[in-house]
């Protein structure tokens, strides 16, 4: 289905930017094989509207024209269809490259390349190499969640979407309604920040803890959407990245690296144990727990009862 609309799509767009003036309805059918298999005229009709707005959601600026006897006409200039000349010096064509090196999923790194190739066809200069080593630096960004690509298209469509979500403290699962804004990687860790309808609140989730597939719904979003610099402050306050106090942790020897390269302060205790000066911001009692039996929360008192409620919730799970 997704390749025959893409097909119709296609041969609409060509028909359109082929003309020298403008075409009706009644001869776009007759030109096009999809809509000349359509049941009905309000079938077509339906399906003609429907390619005209994906196609004007995708750039292509059609006109609408009406001709002396009121019929209306189609047509895409090419004047206002052609894009200017791409120009593009070795700096920027390597932050494109290096760009595209990011992901390690086949299907972002299939577009990041074909996006060069239009790039190179559109004027881009031979003698600039785009993925040419320009460091020692090889960008990744992995992605290992079955979530990410749906809650991606989710946030590019701004579609609400449903999901079931596993709190840190929770031994089930529940499902939450969520208008999508943006995903972010903190720390090695995905995690979708977006407007909670249930909560009538924004929330960030991560993206490990959401169990089975999203589910997209029809309805628009309803709260507005933060610019992106708002979005990445919510998120990482939420994933504990805006630490304004310290903790202090036992932590068995040999374990916990992520904590040690976070501490500001190390003390050996004996007995296979240290002690650890952390920071402490929103979200460090999820991240905690996750350690199991080789951390022991000292201070402050509010976080060592925040990681035991979790533990004990997990417990009972």
């Amino acid at each position: 289905m997704a390749i025959a609309k893409a097909e119709r799509l296609m041969n609409l767009a060509l028909c359109l930017l082929g003309t020298r003036r403008p075409l009706s309805k009644r001869e776009l059918r007759d030109s096009i094989e999809a809509y000349l298999e359509a049941g009905s005229d309000d079938s077509f009709n339906r399906m003609f509207e429907r390619d005209k707005d994906d196609l004007r959601e995708l750039g292509l600026v059609i006109a609408t024209v009406e001709n002396l006897d009121g019929e209306v006409g189609y047509l895409a200039r090419r004047d206002s269809n052609r894009l200017p000349p791409i120009t593009l010096d070795a700096e920027e064509a390597a932050a494109l490259g290096l760009a595209a090196k990011v992901w390690q999923q086949a299907r972002l790194a299939g577009a990041a390349s074909g996006a060069l190739q239009k790039l190179r066809a559109a004027g881009l200069p031979e003698d600039v190499d785009p993925y040419e080593a320009h460091g020692a630096l090889e960008p990744r960004i992995p992605v290992h969640e079955a979530a990410f690509e749906p809650l991606m298209l989710a946030c590019r469509d701004r579609r609400p979407v449903a999901f079931d979500y596993r709190k840190a403290n929770a031994a089930q699962p529940e499902t939450r309604q969520v208008e999508p804004w943006a995903l972010e990687c903190w720390r090695g860790h995905w995690y979708l920040a977006g407007w909670d309808r249930d909560r009538g609140a924004e929330r960030v989730f991560r993206l490990s803890r959401i169990t089975g597939k999203v589910r997209s719904r029809g309805a628009r979003f309803t709260a507005p959407v933060p610019d992106v610099v708002t979005v990445r402050e919510t998120v990482a306050s939420w994933a504990g990245e805006t630490a304004d106090r310290s903790a202090l942790i036992r932590l068995r020897q040999d374990a916990g690296y992520p904590l040690r390269a976070k501490a500001t302060a190390v003390r050996e205790l004996g007995d296979g144990w240290d002690e650890l000066e952390i920071p402490y911001g929103h979200g460090l009692d999820a991240w905690l727990v996750e350690f199991g039996p080789d951390v022991v929360v000292l201070e402050p008192a509010e976080l060592r009862a925040d990681v035991v409620d979790r533990l004990r919730a997990v417990a009972k799970g």
